[in-house]
């Protein structure tokens, strides 16, 4: 049995009469590709937020690491990596400054910078690319110096919020046999995405629907559940009545 490295008990946000995210509770073991799926307002990136440290909880209790969200939110950035769609490189710095900025933010020393960037840049075939401007390079590849910008202090989870987003379903394929590759590591893959084919290459799903989760299992299971062919038509299944549309 692997280790539990994320753990919530009933853990719920409000903004005002809101309920963003509604006593949600879950386990996800050490190595597990978890996918955390819903559609857009249905809570995914405010409880991605406060499993990562970047927004405290109403109430409920959660671990991620072993600490604690309410008590121990810098150590669990610390610890953690974390890509966004939204923002996860600076678009007017180098690709070479990109990484020495985020290795230092992550806490690394001078000298692990270095050594962590020259193996970085060769395994991603940069060398040509390092003094070009993060903006003027294909979205494939920011995607996966992004990817591996999160990687660069070896942490043993990985929070990715919506990284597929936008792009097209062949850099979207080749994004995933990073994720694969990291999970073989034995990292931890905590991905949120409203890509349904997306679910089928996770080793497990959740999907929330109006701040709180409906259904989780394997996609394998949850298809046999509700009779479904594809995660899709799971999906359509149990958000029919959402009352949510904008997060």
């Amino acid at each position: 049995m692997h280790d539990v490295v994320i753990r919530t008990q009933e853990l719920s946000k409000h903004f005002g009469a809101f309920v963003a995210v509604d006593k949600i509770s879950f386990d996800v073991p050490a190595g597990e590709i978890f996918g955390f799926l819903g559609a857009n307002g249905a809570g995914k990136t405010t409880a991605m937020r406060m499993l990562s440290g970047l927004s405290r909880p109403t109430s409920g209790a959660a671990t991620v690491a072993g600490f604690d969200v309410f008590t121990q939110p810098e150590e669990i950035k610390r610890t953690i990596g974390y890509m966004s769609q939204k923002f996860s490189l600076y678009e007017d710095l180098t690709v070479r400054e990109n990484i020495t900025f985020f290795g230092g933010i992550y806490g690394l020393s001078d000298s692990a910078i270095k050594e962590k960037s020259d193996l970085l840049i060769e395994q991603l075939g940069l060398q040509g690319e390092v003094k070009k401007l993060v903006g003027s390079l294909p979205l494939g590849w920011k995607q996966k110096l992004a990817f591996s910008v999160a990687m660069i202090h070896d942490p043993k989870i990985v929070f990715l919020d919506e990284p597929t987003g936008g792009v097209d379903p062949l850099t979207r394929r080749q994004f995933w046999e990073l994720i694969y590759a990291a999970a073989d590591r034995g990292v931890t893959i905590f991905v949120t995405t409203h890509y349904m084919d997306e679910a089928e290459y996770c080793h497990r799903v959740s999907i929330m629907v109006d701040g709180a989760i409906k259904a989780l299992d394997t996609p394998r299971d949850l298809k046999q559940t509700y009779q479904a062919p594809t995660m899709d038509a799971v999906f359509y299944h149990l958000a029919r009545g959402a009352q949510r549309s904008a997060d």
